[in-house]
């Protein structure tokens, strides 16, 4: 394995074999004494982090150093991570370069790695180990058998440490561009870390915000023409024929009066792109709503398309709904 390899999924049995706590050692028989002797200068071994020992005398991989930093946090045992992972797991740029982010720093020897323990636990950042502290440990995703904390928490842990507002928005933007979360999660994670303040985010936010839009709205346009559904009137407002506004619809089919809402729009998307339908009041003049998400289009297209085409057949079965005038948007 070349010792300049950045970090992938891809499992490595190796660097964990070459990598050991001091609990692991004395499992196997090796004493304190025993190993502090081989890290002794010229000896095969070296002290990775404290009570973690790296079983060659060269530098380490970019995988023998994540292995090593989550020995430190308190992962032990061997092999895959298990339910006991006691709630740690790699969080901040590494777990980023983990889910593939093209946007973060190689994981080369000056760059931390970040690791998310419970907050009872003590213990101190060292060396290239950075500890961040959380009240809730969230459930870890697995890459590669290692834990890893969700993608948006990942994100609000690396731009905790940011001051460049284009480097926050670009991983924003690659967060949502990539399919890897929607941002209505990575804004309630960068609220909860208290982040929307810094002027750096904000901004950043409001791209976040637009390309996620675009994104859902390029899914919602394959999803109708995919699953041959009638062409709708896209992005359209509806008002009373006394020109009472009713507010803004992302598709309506107007022989059936069957409106689409992509999504719960945040105040931030209300407030740039004009203010969204009510559901309830739309119903009661007879038009059926179909909400569909960005998450839904993503993950089960098929279904969501299922849902409006049940929308149009129950049309012809209720009573013709309300006269409205259709705007563009």
């Amino acid at each position: 394995m070349d010792r300049n390899t950045s970090l992938t999924t891809r499992p490595s049995p190796a660097a964990a074999r070459r990598v050991r706590s001091a609990r692991q050692l004395r499992a196997e028989g090796v004493t304190a004494a025993r190993a502090a002797a081989r890290c002794l200068p010229g000896g095969p071994w070296q002290q990775l982090l404290p009570g973690v020992y790296l079983l060659h005398p060269g530098p380490p991989t970019d995988r023998e150093r994540l292995c090593g930093a989550l020995l430190y946090a308190g992962r032990t045992g061997r092999g895959r991570t298990g339910p006991g992972h006691g709630g740690v797991m790699v969080t901040g740029p590494a777990a980023l370069a983990l889910y593939g982010f093209t946007s973060v720093p190689p994981m080369t020897a000056p760059h931390r790695i970040d690791v998310l323990v419970p907050r009872t636990r003590r213990l101190r950042s060292t060396r290239f180990v950075r500890v961040v502290r959380t009240a809730r440990p969230p459930g870890p995703a697995y890459r590669g058998g290692t834990p890893v904390a969700p993608v948006e928490r990942a994100l609000a842990d690396t731009v905790a440490t940011l001051t460049d507002a284009a480097a926050v928005r670009r991983l924003l933007v690659e967060a949502v561009r990539g399919g890897h979360c929607e941002p209505a999660a990575v804004v309630h994670e960068l609220s909860a870390a208290r982040l929307l303040g810094r002027a750096q985010v904000a901004g950043a936010v409001d791209g976040l915000l637009a390309e996620g839009r675009a994104v859902a709205e390029d899914r919602l346009y394959g999803m109708v023409r995919g699953h041959v559904l009638p062409e709708p009137l896209w992005n359209v407002d509806l008002r009373l024929p006394g020109g009472a506004p009713l507010g803004r619809v992302d598709a309506y089919w107007p022989e059936p009066a069957v409106a689409l809402l992509l999504g719960a729009r945040t105040p931030r998307e209300a407030g740039a792109t004009g203010r969204t339908a009510d559901r309830e009041h739309l119903e009661r003049l007879g038009i059926t709503v179909v909400r569909v998400t960005a998450r839904g289009l993503r993950e089960a297209a098929d279904r969501q398309a299922e849902a409006v085409r049940t929308a149009m057949a129950a049309a012809e079965d209720r009573e013709p709904a309300a006269y409205v005038v259709v705007l563009p948007g």
